[in-house]
């Protein structure tokens, strides 16, 4: 399954990111979950397929959820993946 996927930035939040079908927009995210993202400011379009890589989520949970819900919310890392990403290699 490929899918064209849009992705929004929060513009409250730092690092978190929304994906849905570049097709249906925002139009089945919860208006909840809107009010608390913020205003969403386009970052990037991108077809998605289950092979491709993606920084903290992998392509298959990402076309799931959106088959699903309508959208996937990617949260900003927790503060133990912050550490582990800026501790220097060994």
């Amino acid at each position: 399954m490929k899918l064209l996927c849009q992705v929004y930035r929060s513009s409250r939040k730092e690092e978190m990111y929304l994906y849905v079908d570049k097709a249906n927009g925002l139009s089945d995210v919860p208006a909840p979950l809107l009010e608390r993202f913020g205003e969403p400011v386009e970052v990037m379009t991108l077809l998605l397929d289950p092979e491709r890589k993606l920084a903290r989520a992998t392509a298959s949970d990402v076309l799931q959820s959106i088959a699903e819900k309508g959208f996937f919310l990617q949260m900003p890392p927790s503060a133990a993946e912050l550490q582990r990403r800026n501790s220097p290699g060994e």
